[in-house]
């Protein structure tokens, strides 16, 4: 009998990839809406992402790479401090954290990341990126720009709308089945969509006014230490996330993937496609959990589907009107589903600290988490001449340096 893991490229299996595509589509897209980048150059990164982690792990895990949630707050921060191509300096660095973290895998073994990240330090991390975007979901929610500065849709209707789109997405999250609760997001944004049409909140001059083929709007990056310093701690929540991921794929294929290919060459894969992406001008990529959902659902573990999914994102990138068209998803729509959706990041950050049964009011634990909280939520800044490090980022450097040093840490 065949290994149903096996990587067998065949022309029946495109229709599946591009319905795996399609889990993924919704929050693929709401990042580089989010953040002001082109959805296309997304949908590129994407495929290629997908692409490049395959050939890294040699075709045998079955997953699919595109835009990183752990990376908007950096990514908004950034393009407003400091602009795009400088902040995208900084997210090709943070995919070089992950290829060094493969490094030091590969050399002394998986244990090494629970050394130096354990869940003291990455809960915390992972809770404050939500918690941070609270306000940019909030504003959205109610008809204003990310930081609240301009009111874009009157805030009645605004509430109206980005309800509709939070309640779709909580009850097909809860409610769903089959493939249906894989779509969440996709959903809560369809839904979200059509009630602001009916509002009046949609343009569609954008649309006619685009080309039926384009090339994406790629971006090149521009030298920043700043940036680089700033976004580089913030790589570690997802690299962590990335384990869990990978882990979570092997039990549904039932294949033990942190040995054959290895978490070091998944990693390294990951890291090799974020900074790819950000070569280019997309977001970070990271594993998609929906489409891990996907493949338990379908039962099709051949990682050569996640090959046609990528191939069909590549090909999607390249048609100028369906980028101009998720660029009219209005404002109100986005803040609906990021309310749950920054949430959602928190509580999985709270769930890596319960998971870890630590006894959270031991002097030590506290102190990490402490440190962090406040730091990360309070922007805390360090400035020594032209180096600057603050909020998110601060808060992620110390809680590594303060587990490395403070006694009592568990070997």
């Amino acid at each position: 009998m065949s290994d149903p893991v096996a990587y067998r490229f065949r022309l029946q299996d495109a229709p599946l990839g591009a319905q795996m595509l399609f889990v993924a589509f919704g929050a693929l897209v709401l990042v580089p809406l989010l953040t002001g980048l082109d959805p296309n150059v997304a949908l590129f990164t994407a495929g290629a992402g997908t692409l490049l982690f395959q050939l890294v792990t040699k075709g045998k895990v079955p997953v699919f790479l595109a835009s990183s949630f752990a990376f908007i707050p950096a990514l908004i921060y950034g393009v407003k401090t400091w602009g795009l191509p400088p902040t995208l300096c900084g997210l090709a660095a943070s995919g070089v954290v992950y290829m060094l973290l493969a490094m030091a895998i590969k050399v002394r073994g998986p244990e090494v990341l629970e050394r130096v990240l354990p869940a003291v330090v990455t809960g915390p991390v992972i809770m404050v990126i939500g918690l941070k975007l609270a306000p940019v979901a909030v504003n959205m929610a109610l008809g204003k720009a990310g930081d609240g500065s301009i009111q874009l849709v009157p805030e009645t209707p605004a509430l109206v709308v980005s309800m509709i789109a939070l309640a779709t997405t909580m009850l097909v999250s809860i409610l769903g089945r089959g493939w249906l609760k894989l779509l969440p997001i996709l959903c809560g944004v369809a839904t979200g969509y059509v009630a602001a049409l009916f509002m009046g909140m949609v343009s569609f001059a954008p649309v006619e006014a685009a080309a039926w083929l384009a090339m994406p709007a790629f971006v090149a990056p521009v030298w920043s230490w700043e940036a680089v310093l700033f976004i580089l701690p913030i790589a570690i929540a997802p690299a962590i996330e990335h384990v869990g991921d990978v882990l979570a794929i092997g039990q549904v294929a039932n294949k033990n993937f942190v040995k054959d290919p290895g978490i070091h060459r998944t990693l390294l894969g990951d890291g090799l496609a974020t900074t790819m992406a950000a070569l280019l001008g997309g977001p970070p990529n990271t594993t998609y959990s929906e489409v891990s959902g996907a493949v338990a659902l379908t039962k099709s573990f051949n990682p050569a589907v996640m090959t046609w999914a990528a191939i069909t994102a590549i090909t999607l990138a390249f048609v100028g009107k369906l980028g101009a068209l998720l660029q009219t998803v209005p404002v109100p729509v986005m803040g609906g589903i990021l309310i749950i959706l920054f949430g959602a990041i928190t509580v999985v950050g709270m769930n890596a600290l319960v998971r870890a049964k630590d006894d959270l009011l031991n002097p030590r634990t506290m102190v990490i988490i402490a440190v962090i909280l406040v730091f990360g939520l309070g922007d805390m800044g360090l400035t020594i001449g032209d180096f600057s490090l603050r909020g998110i980022g601060l808060a992620g450097v110390s809680g590594i340096v303060l587990n490395l040093i403070l006694p009592g840490r568990h070997e």
